[in-house]
């Protein structure tokens, strides 16, 4: 376990990186709908990308609590760019990570923990989003290779990703392969315009008999579903990052504005209306950091988290909006415009309930495990 005070100077460190090099980019990187290539270059000499992998694979051995206080300070900033870490790192580096043996390991994790190579993870179908196990991507063995045909929609880093952690139907069930940009037949299709988090890369892959080698397979044939899910409970605490640290930053800039804007001949946080808001933003943060941090620590612990990376997504990403909300009212109509960052916010944070699986089908997964446990309850 990674010390308090390694884990303070990661989060230190993370901070000051922010300051400098991300935050003075955020607006732009909205606006043009694009991570410049040198952020990227940045964040990987300073081990932004391979923040939660041991370091026998070239990561900072922080796991998955040092991952959640790196995005919950890019947060602060850029939802943008901690979407593209998340979509890297925390799925589709970890899918192989989790699935893969250690030569595929050895192959790839440490290009990827080291920013060389860029992740994307591969699940979602035009017929199988929140339906995740309705699959219609095909793997077809063929001698001493696999022949994968099919289409993935909405896949974060799809057109900047060297490695895909792909999950198609095979004989035995759905199965983990790790697919280049490179192999003959995967084609990327062009950026979607989006509501928010606009300069991250969101495309379709279409696969036409991609050639996977037969050592690209992640584990064994038919595990992969398993492994989807596995990976997709560390992509949800990672949400909850991103949610906290957006609704922290939104609540600072919501007590200095009402500081500073008079209205009646005084500051508006005099004004009880206004002190409420605060208030409820401040309660809704101190929940989400509570639990968030706590199923953290558990990951790391090697723990079952199903249900409780499924309440932290659900609650914290719920939470996020509902901050953004009472920010813009605060800021009145400097939150509508967009000469201030909390419009950005908002527009941001609206994602957070849909991905790595919406607010409903976060309630399937943990009403189902309370009711296998007849409402019992263990913390």
């Amino acid at each position: 376990m990674t010390s308090k005070d390694d884990l303070q100077m990661l989060r230190e460190m993370v901070k000051e990186f922010t300051d400098a090099e991300i935050r003075p980019l955020a607006a732009k990187i909205d606006e043009n709908e694009e991570i410049p290539k040198e952020l990227i270059n940045k964040l990987a000499e300073v081990g932004l990308l391979g923040t939660a992998f041991p370091e026998e694979y070239g990561g900072g051995g922080f796991g998955e609590y040092g991952f959640c206080l790196a995005q919950e300070e890019v947060t602060k900033a850029c939802g943008s760019t901690a979407t593209f870490i998340g979509a890297h790192q925390s799925i589709g580096t970890n899918a192989i990570y989790l699935g893969g043996d250690e030569n595929l390991k050895q192959k790839y994790l440490p290009d990827l923990t080291a920013g060389k190579k860029i992740a994307a993870f591969a699940l979602t179908e035009p017929e199988a989003g929140s339906d995740a196990f309705n699959l219609k991507t095909t793997a077809k063995f063929d001698g001493n290779k696999w022949i994968l045909n099919g289409q993935k929609i909405w896949i974060t880093n799809g057109a900047i990703a060297d490695v895909f952690s792909v999950f198609a139907r095979t004989e035995k069930g759905i199965t983990g392969f790790v697919v280049e940009k490179d192999f003959p037949g995967l084609s990327v299709g062009a950026n979607e315009k989006k509501l928010g988090i606009k300069g991250s890369a969101t495309n379709t892959i279409t696969f036409d008999n991609v050639e996977i080698p037969k050592e690209n397979i992640m584990g064994t044939e038919g595990r992969g579903f398993v492994i989807a899910m596995k990976t997709l409970d560390a992509g949800r605490i990672g949400i909850g990052a991103a949610s906290l640290g957006a609704s922290k930053e939104m609540l600072r800039l919501s007590v200095i504005f009402a500081n500073e804007r008079k209205q009646f001949e005084q500051s508006i946080s005099k004004f009880q209306a206004i002190q409420f808001m605060i208030a409820e933003m401040t309660t809704k943060i101190y929940a989400m950091e509570s639990m968030l941090y706590k199923v953290a620590q558990k990951y790391d612990e090697h723990k079952d988290v199903m249900q409780e990376a499924a309440i932290v997504k659900l609650y914290c990403s719920e939470a996020v909006s509902e901050v953004a909300d009472i920010a813009l009212q605060i800021h009145g109509g400097m939150g509508f415009s967009r000469e201030l960052p909390i419009e950005r916010f908002y527009r941001d944070a609206r994602i957070l309930r849909i991905f790595e699986g919406t607010s409903e089908i976060q309630k399937l997964v943990i009403s189902r495990k309370t009711i296998k446990n007849n409402g019992e309850w263990k913390i």
